[in-house]
């Protein structure tokens, strides 16, 4: 059986992880991958092979090497399979879709308005089924699975809270998964926008990395050992910083106080929560995202400064923590929709090939 685990989790099966070291060196050997893996040579054996049937790796044949007396050992890099992986990722006012093959290249994609507050689900629906099948129009490849990512929280049974969106409990998995019929995996944003990074670690990688994202929702997540999970937010004097620190909850403040003021705040409060996430999570790496920080120049440097304080309160240092922005919204969406498409392939990928 090929254990398939969380959203996000790091390769566990044996071929979960010859694929991800295959995918990691581009060209390999078998020997190589008992070595690189730490697995014995009949379970790499059995893996590869499972790989090889499903079209997920193929043999070089061309580059057969021969060692004296034996059996020539023959590379293996990733295969054409004849499968594609969806990914959507729900925006407040448009949906970014994306195309990938199983070698994790795009195909295609597109960016679809669907101001989703404002629709009915079946509405809504519809316009993603529009998307698709706009994307797919001509490609003779058959979609295996679709992920898709939101703002806000998504708990154990896939039921997304997203106030942006004006979602309480939302099954959009169930949804989706009927009119697809392949499997659907719903997650936060948040956690993908770390998974984009941790899917192309090393097998050994035991760092730990942390995102924090403030735009019309807020939140964060961790990545370590285990793979990626959002983290709960802790409050700021006693208020919760999802409702306070919103792109809505801002507007509305601005609306009664000084804009340039109300913004600094924010940035300064970020700052502060960020601290407070670094002194319980203790992360080597810290990405901060959102129009919060890229659509604000002052932002930045007053989170740090923040940041910094409120850390040196706490008896934490910030300064051996690399900190990191992602730069605008089309490189977050498009690294988020790329990270939940990949997943099912990457977790459990004979499941997938099934």
């Amino acid at each position: 059986m090929n254990r398939i685990g969380p959203v996000f989790s790091r390769p566990e099966s044996p071929a979960a992880k010859c694929l991800h070291l295959v995918r990691f060196h581009t060209i390999i050997t078998r020997s190589e991958l008992v070595e690189a893996s730490g697995l014995s040579q009949p379970t790499v054996t059995r893996a590869v092979a499972s790989l090889l049937e499903a079209e997920l790796l193929q043999e070089r044949t061309d580059l057969t090497r021969s060692r004296g007396r034996g059996r020539p050992t023959i590379p293996l890099v990733l295969g054409d399979s004849d499968r594609m992986l969806a990914g959507i990722a729900i925006g407040t006012t448009s949906t970014h879709i994306a195309l990938f093959d199983t070698r994790g290249r795009a195909l295609r994609e597109g960016d679809f308005p669907t101001p989703v507050a404002e629709l009915t689900t079946e509405d809504f629906i519809q316009h993603i089924m529009a998307g698709i099948n706009r994307l797919v129009s001509g490609i003779e490849l058959r979609l295996s699975s679709v992920g898709v990512t939101t703002s806000g929280f998504v708990n154990d049974h896939g039921l997304v809270y997203a106030p942006n969106l004006g979602w309480r409990g939302m099954d959009i998995a169930a949804r989706l998964q009927f009119q697809f019929g392949v499997p659907v995996t719903v997650t936060s944003a948040v956690p993908a926008i770390l998974a984009a990074e941790t899917q192309a670690a090393p097998l050994d990688d035991t760092s730990r990395a942390l995102v924090l994202f403030a735009d019309d929702s807020l939140g964060a997540a961790l990545a370590d050992t285990s793979g990626v999970r959002q983290v709960p937010l802790p409050n700021l004097d006693g208020r919760r910083p999802d409702a306070t620190l919103v792109n809505s909850a801002i507007a509305q403040q601005q609306a009664t106080a000084d804009p340039r003021t109300v913004l600094d705040r924010r940035a300064r409060q970020l700052g502060a929560l960020a601290a407070l996430l670094i002194h319980q999570h203790q992360p080597e790496t810290v990405v901060i995202a959102g129009s919060a920080f890229y659509g604000d120049p002052p932002a930045p440097k007053l989170f740090a400064a923040a940041a910094r304080t409120t850390a040196a309160a706490l008896g934490t240092s910030v300064d051996d923590v690399d900190l990191r922005m992602i730069p605008n919204h089309r490189e977050i969406v498009r690294a988020i929709a790329r990270a939940v498409a990949l997943d099912p392939l990457l977790r459990a990928p004979l499941s997938l090939a099934a």
